[in-house]
């Protein structure tokens, strides 16, 4: 894949929207400013995130998922017009290995065309390129039921999906939707054995 990272650096993003639905967003990177990030991302990155994504949806029991890829630039670069390149360079070697696999993986394509699609259920999962183009439509969908699940791990491992909140620490003001969540699909990893791996 051209790329060696270590295990557990993946998290989805999951909005639960009740009991039969959900948003899933896994991001290629995550913690690191814009410019830096779009250096980061290169085919092999793109393609082992398009793969923890399907296998932790193929464990989680969705059997094909189908996945949609998000550009990096707006209009997914209008074929060369926007940006210099990056999404023939960067993006779609990667998809199109995963494609190669057998996985049903589209892309790229526009950011915000790609949530629209996805929010109607016609991708089970958005791999975003950087932390702002998945978390901002995610915490637009339900930032109190965001819960990040770690993918490439050998243990489950949940969170919220919002920074520590150090300004209202210990003024019982805290809202515990998403921790609940968190726990409540951490509970639910738990009752299948490969979900773990």
């Amino acid at each position: 894949m051209g790329v060696s990272v270590g295990p557990g650096d993946s998290t989805f993003t999951v909005i639960a929207r009740g009991a039969s639905s959900c948003a899933h967003v896994l991001h290629v990177t995550t913690h690191i400013g814009l410019a830096d990030a779009i250096r980061k991302i290169e085919p092999g990155l793109v393609e082992r995130t398009i793969r923890r994504g399907h296998e932790a949806l193929v464990r989680a029991g969705v059997p094909e998922p189908k996945i949609g890829v998000c550009a990096i630039n707006p209009h997914a670069g209008e074929n060369g017009l926007f940006g210099q390149g990056e999404e023939a360079e960067k993006i779609e070697p990667g998809v199109k290995a995963a494609q190669a696999d057998g996985i049903n993986a589209v892309g790229p394509l526009p950011a915000d065309t790609l949530f629209f699609l996805a929010g109607r259920g016609d991708y089970d999962l958005v791999v975003a390129m950087y932390h702002d183009q998945g978390h901002g439509p995610v915490k637009v969908l339900g930032i109190e039921a965001g819960v990040n699940i770690t993918v490439g791990l050998p243990v489950i491992r949940t969170s919220v999906d919002h920074g520590t909140a150090f300004d209202i620490a210990g003024k019982a003001i805290a809202d515990s939707r998403n921790m609940v969540e968190a726990l409540h699909q951490a509970a639910e990893m738990a009752t299948r054995p490969s979900m773990a791996v």
